[in-house]
């Protein structure tokens, strides 16, 4: 299902829930709300109601007596907030452990800014996959003869009836063929998401449209229950989407079937709580997960989900006699309907042969590279640059105005950072981490610039994140002019990368006399190779004043430093930025 047919289906029930409430029952009149997360400060809340409320309408905030600020969806007349949250868990579109909420825990309201929600006129009708408007042709029959139809079921006949409801996002309960509140809930909720009168109780047309769409879903899955001995697990997969390409540790693959865009991975590794941990850090750097979802690391167990335009990802692993399994699931954004379908029998059918594992060296790698783990690719950056620490806080100043257009930014050991100020005219920019970190060594500013024709040194990551730790460049001072006579950038004679970017400049003191710049725009002007210009220290001192960070200029010159020492301090003080979709 697209988020434009989701944003449709809430609003129908938005407009429901006005409806209703307008309607002057008392069971219309209580007011519900999906709570789909709470934050413990007022930021971090409004940037996630602002995310949600990119991709979702009816997206509310307010704070907690706890201290806390919730982010939900309404308020709706209570059934159709049951629609709501049994509908969007299923899609994926918000958290699994999102929750039914009656508003009586809420303080002010922070989102939308500005107040409240303001009712909005009903939208037509939604197109629904396997409903349209024939699809409950006028029989005439009336809720009597509905219920005596119903009546006649088989056992199984209800039991598929709930399973049809479980797949559509209605239902999350024991598949038992009894149909007591809690199916009739999900029926009248499901009925009220096709724009039909919620009695509870399906007539012969909706009940036929209902498992024929179910039928359907299944069919084209060809949902089997495999047993992987050499992974010691036994789990229903959709054999028409994904098929068996091979092992390796700790993972048995399978791959898309005609470009269905699912894929599968059984995890199956001996282990402990130690590598139960370990692995939830390997796997969130794999392409397949999507940086954006709920995670949770529990003693003996995890929960990874991400989600952005085109994949949803859902993984989970259990630590259980000595043996770590699970399973992950990659499907495409557009066919959430039949990923619910196969989502749930996966999970109810999931079950550990014994307490057996791939070994580590299960299957033959493919390639041996360090952008791929067990076979699979890790997600790279667009480009990396160097930076150097600014304050005790973890502050970072570094180069290139090309980073603001980053979709993220990272600094370090994948900290995020936002980028705090841009300098135009030269080119430096200050990044600001979202928490506060403890640098080693905090650069300071040259007070004068160097001698001309004296040894400088860059310190960067040449080579992004390969090496773990920085490389030591060393070149001269041309001129503390540019080619063009700017007097904020200084010239250097220097054999650099890409990665080194962004990397001081040191003087033989260890101060920082400059930022080095990414080299020049070759299409303007081709400059021989080991031309480098660098934002000399009191143009920065001049744009950290303006930006408001403090300065780093030294009060005074600094003696130089032994060689191996400037190595040492240089690897303190220099940190790696990632720039990322």
């Amino acid at each position: 299902m697209t988020m434009r047919l989701i944003s449709a289906v809430l609003g129908l029930c938005a407009a429901l829930a006005i409806w209703m409430l307008g309607a002057g029952s008392a069971a219309a009149q209580t007011q519900s709300w999906v709570q789909i997360e709470a934050r413990p400060s007022l930021a971090q809340a409004e940037d996630r109601a602002r995310t949600y409320a990119a991709q979702l309408p009816d997206v509310t905030g307010y704070r907690l007596s706890s201290g806390w600020y919730a982010i939900a969806l309404g308020p709706y007349a209570p059934l159709v907030a049951e629609a709501q949250l049994a509908r969007l868990r299923a899609l994926g579109a918000i958290p699994s452990d999102s929750f039914i909420a009656d508003g009586r825990g809420f303080g002010a309201q922070f989102w939308p800014v500005g107040g409240a929600i303001a009712p909005v006129a009903p939208p037509p009708l939604p197109e629904q996959p396997g409903v349209t408007e024939t699809a409950f042709p006028p029989t005439g029959e009336t809720l009597a003869e509905a219920r005596a139809a119903e009546r006649a079921l088989s056992d199984q006949d209800r039991r598929d009836v709930q399973s049809a409801l479980q797949w559509a996002g209605f239902y999350n309960s024991t598949i038992d063929g009894l149909f007591g509140a809690g199916t009739r809930r999900s029926i009248a909720a499901w009925q009220a998401a096709q724009g039909v009168e919620p009695t509870g109780v399906l007539t012969t047309a909706q009940r036929v449209a209902l498992i024929g769409a179910f039928n359907e879903a299944r069919e084209s899955l060809g949902l089997q229950l495999v047993a992987d001995g050499e992974a010691g697990i036994e789990i229903n997969l959709p054999t028409k989407l994904v098929a068996f390409d091979g092992y390796e540790a700790p993972f048995a693959r399978y791959a898309p079937v005609n470009d269905s865009g699912v894929q599968v991975l059984l995890i199956s590794q001996a282990g402990d709580i130690d590598s139960l941990a370990s692995l939830y850090e390997v796997i969130q750097t794999l392409e397949i997960v999507p940086t954006e979802g709920p995670r949770r690391l529990n003693r003996r167990s995890f929960t990874i989900e991400g989600r952005d335009d085109e994949t949803l990802t859902y993984i989970t692993a259990e630590l259980a006699d000595g043996a770590i399994k699970g399973f992950a699931l990659v499907w495409p954004v557009a066919d959430l309907d039949r990923r619910a379908l196969a989502f749930g029998a996966m999970q109810s059918s999931f079950r550990s042969l014994g307490g057996g594992a791939l070994p580590d060296t299960a299957g033959t790698p493919a390639a041996q590279r360090p952008d791929l783990i067990s076979g699979l690719r890790v997600r790279q950056p667009v480009l990396t640059r160097s930076g150097v620490w600014a304050d005790s806080v973890g502050t970072v100043l570094t180069a290139g105005a090309d980073l603001a257009a980053c979709g993220r930014v990272t600094v370090g050991e994948d900290i995020e950072a936002r980028v705090a100020a841009v300098d135009e005219a030269t080119g430096a920019v200050v990044l600001q981490p979202r928490m506060r970190l403890a640098p080693l060594r905090v650069a300071r500013l040259a007070p004068v610039p160097p001698r001309l024709r004296s040894e400088i040194a860059v310190s960067g990551f040449s080579y992004g994140g390969l090496l773990g730790a920085p490389t030591m460049t060393y070149g001269t001072l041309t001129d503390i002019r540019s080619l063009e006579g700017d007097n904020r950038l200084d010239l250097l004679s220097i054999s650099a990368l890409p990665g080194d970017a962004g990397g001081p400049v040191l003087g033989a003191s260890g101060d920082l006399v400059g930022l080095l710049l990414p080299a020049p725009d070759a299409s303007a002007r081709a400059l021989p190779p080991d031309v480098r210009y660098a934002v000399d220290a009191q143009a920065l001192a001049a744009f950290l004043s303006e930006a408001g960070f403090s300065s780093l200029l030294a009060p005074e010159a600094a003696p130089a430093v032994a060689p191996e020492d400037l190595v040492i301090a240089a690897a303190d003080m220099t940190v790696l930025v990632s720039c990322w979709e």
